[in-house]
Formats: structure tokens, sequence, C-alpha cells
């Protein structure tokens, strides 16, 4: 096919769903067809299997954000069949997410369950609550969290195995050794031009450490 009828010469870019269609075709069948309106078995199972998740949101002028979240298996709660709730555990405070669902309620939501290459993809619009219903049953190491986000689900799928495959994600051969890169807090200190000597990276190295040891919930 030639791009060239819809592009214009010179130009790679597409612009347009015309364009794109044209070039990759049409959605059929069950890629159509498996978008549900609301939580069925298997996406509660999937959900009760699943620890960790990434969730996107952007802000009212659109600029975008991709923040992950972990936890036990489970801690994304289903409270019915159109709503789940995700606890807000202690963080750097940034609250990106949080701030971005205030100003736009839209969220896109991937949940992976380890070793397994295919996800359970949500959408739906998101609140914030502080509803103590909700908070205590997401109680870990007997803590409470502040906050929730809470997610009105308007379409769930389940997406298929190839970007996992392609990647070898779970392979035990595709693992790399961490040292293959420096420590978190060595590159962030160089990143922000700070202080970044051997003794003042190993003294933030630790304190990284201890936070990881006593303050995940």
């Amino acid at each position: 096919m030639n791009q060239t009828t819809t592009v214009a010469q010179g130009d790679h870019t597409i612009r347009t769903e015309a364009q794109l269609r044209e070039v990759l075709g049409q959605a059929e069948g069950l890629a159509v067809t498996k978008s549900l309106k609301k939580l069925d078995r298997y996406c509660k199972q999937y959900l009760a299997l699943s620890p960790f998740l990434l969730i996107g949101t952007a802000n009212a002028q659109g600029k975008a954000d991709v923040s992950p979240r972990g936890d036990a298996s489970g801690f994304a709660i289903v409270l019915d069949d159109t709503t789940i709730a995700i606890p807000d555990r202690p963080g750097n405070n940034r609250a990106d997410t949080m701030v971005n669902i205030i100003q736009n309620p839209n969220v896109g939501l991937i949940f992976l369950v380890p070793g397994f290459d295919d996800t359970l993809r949500i959408n739906g619009k998101a609140t914030i609550t502080t509803d103590p219903a909700i908070l205590k049953r997401m109680v870990m190491e007997g803590k409470e969290p502040k906050l929730a986000i809470r997610i009105h689900v308007e379409e769930a799928f389940l997406h298929c195995a190839k970007a996992f495959r392609r990647s070898r994600l779970w392979d035990p051969a595709s693992k790399l050794p961490r040292e293959v890169m420096p420590s978190l807090a060595r590159m962030i200190l160089e990143q922000t031009g700070s202080k970044s000597d051997e003794k003042t990276v190993a003294e933030a190295d630790a304190y990284i450490e201890e936070n990881y040891r006593t303050d995940l919930w």
C-alpha cells in the first residue's frame, strides 16, 4: 500500500484516524466484543491474583502520567460489579496521580500477575475517597491508608500476551543484575546536581533501604 495517498509527500506523520486505519485496518471480532461494561468472574479472579498495576492519568491540560502501584495480591478490592478501589500507600507526596484525578477523572489501568503473559485492562472514571468502610478493608501491617482511589469501571478486557512474549519479561534468562546501572540514589543525586561523593551516595542508599523496610505501608 502506498501511504502517500493520505500522507503529504515527505511527511510521515499520521494525523487522522482515517489515515491510521488505512495503514492498520479495522479491529474486528473478539478484539472488539471482548470489551465488557462490568467486571465478570474472570476479571474479579484476575484482580484477586494481581499484586501490581500501572495507572495512567492526565491533568486538565492533557499532560499525561503513568504510575506503578504494588501491594499484596488482591490489593485492588472489588466494591461491586462496576467499582474497584486501590489503596494509596506512603510515597514521596508528589501525588501526581491524585492531582490529575482531581482535574480529570479519566483513568486507564493495566493489572499484571507474575508469570501471566496476558493482562487485565480497566478504563473508567476515578475519585479520591477517605471512606472509612473502604480504608478498613485495606489495612496492611496494622496500617490503614489515608486515601484510596475509587474507580467506576466503564470498560474491562483481557489483553493478549504479545508484548510479554516479545519482551520475555518473566523469563529468568532475561533478568539483569541490578549492578548494570548505578543505584537509584546515585542516579537521582547526579541528575539533580546534588552532592554525589561516595559517602553521600552510601548514606542515601541506606536511607532508601531503611524507608523500604519501615514505610511500605
